[in-house]
């Protein structure tokens, strides 16, 4: 009973994780209100980044001596905190909260496809048709666009597909440092650190040119909550629960994800469900029943 229940543990945290990166496309349509994509991009790994130093310090959390852990760190350092926010916002600026959310709902595909990579094994045959359908889905939802598309651009969704692409890279790096002794919260903190030093120079530079953009309480708090809950909690969490239930069985739960995303964008944003995007997420979030049974 008790292996029963810690076997659930990842799943959880997993699920929690989901509600909260759910919410990450509305809270980005909100930030964009009123700051630049770039600034927005820039920010949440810079400010979570200043988090996490002081973090580290009090943790005495030492940066990974080994060769391989310090790439696999970079490497999840570039992908989840500085090219994936910067692709993501700029694309997200350009394409529907309701775009955005099904979009990332592809990530399962993206992180089991690197897991079967890394550890040069063929997935089972359930978890290859599941990941078909939500490909599937993935191209109903891109294609299906029309006059009541919610203002979703072809440009907006690609880059979106493509931040997808790149930062579930970084997923597979960072739940690979875990077992070569670095910490769940190690890798996240000195991920944000890594891609905070990255992007600093570069919101400096922002701010002498143009100055600091004179923006609401909301997009402000907004980006605030990107950089804590989204880069902070919602990595360590998912990283966490990559190491402990699996790549590729916790990888698929993020087909959860569009479900808060959907009912915040409605309700928040006023986004309107159409056809293809009612089509498309059907075929993606069911792809998870057929996936998770694998």
């Amino acid at each position: 009973m008790t292996r029963l229940r810690s076997s659930w543990v990842p799943i959880g945290v997993a699920m929690a994780v989901m509600v909260v990166w759910g919410a990450t496309p509305i809270v980005t349509r909100l930030a964009l209100d009123d700051l630049p994509p770039l600034v927005i991009a820039c920010l949440r790994t810079v400010l979570a980044g200043l988090v996490a130093l002081p973090l580290l310090a009090r943790g005495h959390q030492a940066m990974p001596t080994s060769t391989t852990s310090r790439k696999l760190l970079v490497i999840s350092a570039a992908a989840g905190f500085v090219i994936f926010p910067v692709l993501y916002t700029v694309g997200q600026q350009r394409t529907s909260a309701l775009h955005g959310v099904m979009i990332l709902a592809v990530l399962p595909v993206f992180t089991g496809a690197y897991a079967s990579l890394v550890a040069r094994r063929m997935p089972r045959r359930a978890w290859l048709v599941g990941c078909a359908v939500a490909i599937g889905g993935e191209v109903v939802l891109i294609g299906g666009r029309g006059a009541a598309a919610n203002d979703a651009t072809l440009t907006g969704d690609l880059l979106v597909l493509a931040a997808a692409l790149v930062v579930t890279a970084g997923y597979v790096a960072g739940a690979m440092l875990p077992p070569r002794g670095v910490s769940s919260l190690s890798a996240t903190l000195w991920g944000v650190v890594v891609g905070s030093v990255l992007l600093g120079p570069l919101v400096v530079g922002i701010f002498v040119a143009d100055g600091v953009p004179d923006a609401s309480v909301k997009s402000w708090g907004a980006v605030v909550f990107l950089a804590l809950a989204t880069s902070i909690l919602g990595y360590f969490g998912w990283y966490w629960a990559l190491d402990r239930g699996g790549i590729q069985r916790i990888a698929t739960f993020q087909f959860l994800q569009p479900v808060s995303g959907l009912i915040l964008a409605a309700l928040v944003l006023g986004e309107h469900v159409t056809v293809p995007i009612a089509v498309g997420g059907a075929l993606i979030v069911g792809g998870v029943v057929i996936a998770q049974r694998a």
